[in-house]
């Protein structure tokens, strides 16, 4: 199936602008927190942009089918056939949300043979767009309207700096930390912590807890781009909808593809 990602970038781009605007309204008032089924938190927030994206994404590629985590559940062998699709978490982070932090973002993905080809996450807070498509490299978008291309950075030879969780940092985490030697680890949430890789702020984020591939797909994209490698535990790139499960392996996010990061694992 034929799409231009340098086209479509701007059109993407625009749609995550207007699915945050509906999430700052939500996120100024008094809102309610509900618990889905897998006992994540959801709010109204989640689902306005939701709509909004679906609406967006129809109208711009009405062949690509959009797979979003607030879209009810859509079986295997349905999604078997699909070679291009969206992959989209209409609010990653929401337990940020909650806790009204600002590190939360809206992550829009386009997927063509189990890759991502076209990411973008954008952070309702600041305004900071990161983006991605094949080919196209990787930028960060400021509020001020500067535009950097994203590179990451070599391993540094003497401290590591790791992003970790804020929200879920477990004990393997901790074990892995052990394995590294020096470190200094920067906490944040939702899919900043991969932007923090792609702008060569820190050399790797190991996420060794559940995860789900609307999660990772934009900031696989980006890393990508920008130099690095969203890695499973067997050190192959993640690759998406090749299953009935939507739910991740673990995986390492890391800047220096050149470094030996298997021998900490």
């Amino acid at each position: 199936m034929n799409y231009d990602v340098n086209n479509l970038v701007k059109h993407v781009i625009a749609i995550a602008v207007e699915a945050s605007e509906k999430i700052m309204a939500v996120y100024s008032t008094e809102f309610t927190v509900a618990t889905k089924e897998d006992d994540t938190p959801v709010t109204k927030a989640d689902m306005l942009a939701h709509d909004v994206i679906m609406h967006g994404l129809r109208q711009l590629c009405p062949a690509f089918p959009v797979l979003s985590e607030e879209s009810g559940k859509i079986p295997y062998h349905e999604r078997a056939n699909w070679e291009t699709y969206w992959l989209v978490d209409p609010l990653d982070g929401t337990r940020e949300f909650v806790n009204r932090n600002g590190e939360f973002t809206v992550n829009i993905a386009l997927i063509n043979q189990h890759k991502p080809v076209l990411g973008v996450i954008y952070t309702p807070v600041t305004h900071t767009c990161y983006y991605a498509g094949k080919n196209l490299g990787a930028f960060k978008l400021s509020a001020d309207k500067t535009l950097t291309t994203l590179k990451t950075r070599k391993k540094s030879k003497d401290k590591t700096i790791v992003a970790g969780s804020r929200s879920h940092r477990g004990a393997s985490l901790e074990e892995f930390l052990e394995k590294i030697g020096e470190y200094n680890i920067l906490s944040l949430g939702s899919s900043l912590k991969s932007c923090l890789v792609a702008e060569g702020e820190v050399d790797i984020y190991p996420r060794l807890g559940p995860t789900s591939e609307w999660d990772t797909a934009a900031a696989q994209c980006i890393v990508e781009q920008a130099g690095g490698l969203l890695l499973d535990l067997t050190m192959q790139p993640m690759r998406y909808n090749t299953k009935d499960s939507l739910l991740n392996p673990h995986f390492i996010v890391i800047g220096d593809p050149t470094y030996d990061w298997a021998q900490h694992l």
